[in-house]
Parts: C-alpha cells; sequence; structure tokens
C-alpha cells in the first residue's frame, strides 16, 4: 500500500465531491486492499472526456493498491438513466447495446492494469439483470427499497415535472442492485463515479446496508466543468468522444491546448498523472506563459487515451499550423470538391462548423481565410482565391488546416 493515504490524493487533486460515513472510508483506504467499482451505461459507441474522470479516480486507486471493478452497463442500458434528464432515453435495441459494449471495453482498459495482486476486471450487469426473475426480486428486495425516499432524489427531480415512467423509476434499484452483486461476488466495498450520480450511487450502498447489515461506501468525483458550472467536453460536433474515428487526437490536442486560462490547472490535475508540484509550477502564471501549461495539457491528454505516437503526430501537426512548422506537416483533410465549389461547403465538409449557417456567419463576421485571404463574401469559391489543389484554411485565430480536393 502507499504510505499516504489515496484518500487524500484523490481529495488534492480535486476529485472527491461528495461521499458519506468519509472517516471510515479514510480509515478502510489506508489500511487495506479496497475493491471498489465504477459503472458505464453503453448509451453511445463510444465514451466521452466527462468519463475519463472516474476512470482517473480508479487508476489512482490501483496504483495505491486498491482493486477496481470496471463495470458496463448492459442491463441498466436496456432501462436508461434519468438522471438530469428532461425527456426519457431513447430506447436502443439488445443489439445495439451489445455491440457498444464491445467498443467501450478497449476503451476502459486503457486506464487499469489487469495483472498482479490488485487486478482490475471488466463485468457487464447483463449477466446478471438480464435474467432476474422480477417476483424473486420484488420479493427479496422490495420492503428494502423505500420508494418515497427514492422520489425525494436529485436524479428524480427534473423527469417528476415531466413525467416519470415506472420504467425509469426502475433504474436506481436496478444499480443498488449491481452494488449488492458485486459486493457479494468479489467483495466490493465502494462505488465511485460522477457527480450526477449521487443519488443512485448513495442508494446502492444504503441498500448493502439494509440488505447485508454491512458497510460499504458511495464516493462521487467531480465532474469536467468550468468555473462558472458548465460541462466542459462539448465540441462544435458534439461531445469529446474518445474514440479516434468520432474525434480525431488533434481534435482532442486543440481542445486543451485553447481551453480558458483557469481551467488549465483543474484539467491537469484531473486528467493527467503529472505530479501537484509540477502543476503548480506549470500553472504559476496567467499570462502567456500559460500556454507552456496548455501545450502539456493536451499533449498529456491525447498520450493518455490515443497513445504516445498520437499525441506526437497531433502536436507536429499543431505546430505547423501555428508555430511555422511549415504546411507539410500540419493536419491535411481531403474533400470531394472542385473551384466552383463554396468555401460554405468546404467548412461544413471539413467540419469546422456543424452548418452552413454557422458558415456563413463566420463569413460575415470577418473570421474566415484562404491563405492570407479573408473570405468577404458568402458566395466566394475556392477559385477565387487558388487554382491549386490544396490550400489553407483559417477559421478564427485557433483552427487552420490543410486542404486538399
Amino acid at each position: 500500500m502507499a504510505e499516504k493515504n489515496v484518500y487524500d490524493i484523490l481529495e488534492e487533486r480535486g476529485f472527491v465531491k461528495q461521499t458519506v460515513y468519509k472517516d471510515e472510508l479514510y480509515k478502510m483506504l489506508g489500511s487495506k486492499s479496497v475493491t471498489c467499482y465504477c459503472g458505464f451505461d453503453p448509451t453511445a459507441d463510444s465514451l466521452h472526456i466527462g468519463h475519463v474522470i472516474p476512470l482517473m479516480a480508479a487508476s489512482i486507486l490501483q496504483k495505491a493498491g486498491h482493486k477496481p471493478i470496471l463495470l458496463v452497463g448492459g442491463g441498466t442500458a436496456m432501462v436508461g438513466d434519468p438522471s438530469n434528464r428532461n425527456d426519457m432515453r431513447k430506447m436502443m435495441t439488445k443489439q445495439t447495446i451489445a455491440d457498444n459494449v464491445e467498443k467501450i471495453k478497449p476503451q476502459l482498459a486503457r486506464f487499469v492494469s489487469f495483472e498482479g495482486e490488485n487486478a482490475a476486471r471488466i463485468v457487464n450487469n447483463a449477466d446478471w439483470l438480464c435474467n432476474l426473475n422480477y417476483i424473486d426480486f420484488l420479493r427479496d428486495y422490495g420492503a428494502y427499497l423505500s420508494v418515497n425516499k427514492m422520489l425525494t432524489a436529485d436524479c428524480f427531480k427534473t423527469r417528476l415535472e415531466k413525467g416519470l415512467s415506472f420504467l425509469e423509476f426502475n433504474y436506481m434499484p436496478m444499480q443498488a442492485y449491481d452494488f449488492l452483486r458485486l459486493f457479494s461476488d468479489y467483495g466490493c466495498e465502494l462505488e465511485i463515479g460522477g457527480n450526477d450520480q449521487w443519488s443512485n450511487i448513495l442508494a446502492g450502498a444504503d441498500f448493502i446496508r439494509r440488505v447485508e447489515r454491512k458497510d460499504a461506501y458511495a464516493l462521487t468525483c467531480s465532474l469536467l466543468e468550468t468555473k462558472d458550472g458548465k460541462k466542459m467536453g462539448k465540441t462544435q460536433k458534439g461531445a469529446l468522444w474518445l474514440d479516434a474515428n468520432k474525434a480525431a487526437p488533434y481534435e482532442m490536442y486543440q481542445y486543451f491546448r485553447n481551453v480558458d486560462d483557469e481551467e488549465v490547472e483543474n484539467c491537469l490535475k484531473l486528467l493527467t498523472f503529472i505530479e501537484l508540484d509540477e502543476i503548480k509550477t506549470l500553472c504559476a502564471h496567467r499570462d502567456e506563459r500559460i500556454n507552456a501549461a496548455k501545450k502539456r495539457l493536451a499533449y498529456e491528454v491525447v498520450a493518455l487515451i490515443h497513445g504516445k505516437a498520437a499525441a506526437d503526430k497531433a502536436e507536429e501537426e499543431a505546430v505547423a499550423a501555428f508555430e511555422g512548422g511549415g504546411v507539410s506537416n500540419m493536419l491535411t483533410v481531403h474533400i470531394d470538391a472542385t473551384a466552383e465549389t463554396s468555401v460554405i461547403d468546404v467548412m461544413t465538409a471539413v467540419k469546422v462548423c456543424a452548418s452552413k449557417g454557422e458558415a456563413r456567419r463566420l463569413i460575415e463576421g470577418g473570421g474566415v481565410r484562404i491563405g492570407e485571404q479573408k473570405v468577404e463574401s458568402v458566395y466566394a469559391k475556392i477559385g477565387d482565391f487558388t487554382q491549386e489543389r490544396e490550400f489553407v484554411l483559417n477559421k478564427g485565430k485557433k483552427t487552420r488546416l490543410k486542404v486538399t480536393y
């Protein structure tokens, strides 16, 4: 076990948001190897950057001698988590869920080790939930679940206003049962997750205490948010996905290279393994010197998620685009176009804009250039600026790429 209590490490890096029975949990984490778990519902075919926070917490716990279980919710995804939603989740087919499970498993595996005394494991709650006898479940566990208490949970508040379906109401008992199964099968005593899962995680720990009359613990991690409480990780194409086909390593690099100055330190603490003393040094200044910290953040995040080679390439492309590293090394996007193709169509084709309307507004605002020439008209075409089969497209000050056709 590490000399320093891992709870202190998590707290110092900003992971700990809420917990219960803190003193008992602190003592347990400092005295023995604890089996803990965090769950991820396969609602898409990729995890996104927000999922990295609990995965980093699981990795830190493992490095300190504890045993992480990563649960994929192949069963709970069939119901859908109503937490903080204004509408009911779209139902997915069993095959879609199964396909999503297989796609996110390798992403989970990047953060933990499956070797050694405290080897991690990946489990799928479909293995027990999909074969659960409903009558038996009600008879065995229904008396331990308080409807009154469940209806006061934060995760149900927004859905209660619009109408909470009985389908969604069953999500919390299912997740609580997951914790009970992992407690029974693997001796799992701690569930961790994002703070938006607090009600569900707390319900699971309470469920074990009621059913087994034994201790179980809950801990939630900070969400990836800006200082004013807005979620980070949103791009013009939506979530910042971990799948390189949905969000290229360069896109991820540029996202973190351009985060606001006040977010850099928090991101370095939550999304990298850089020591706190070094982070403090990197973030000591809030002038142009903070750019070195942003570059380090961008590199480390991409290396963590996509590997060092991808991080090296993304860094090289960024230098080529913004620091005079040469057009030959710049990120290149090939499109199907001609000299008569409009600049607006180019911008949507290379996905620097989500719509033609956005591209039109950027041109009208003077924020688009082909090479060094400003695009003045929304009707401009490629041929108005160059007859070459490649050119550099600039969107504002932070997006620059080579386009070929």
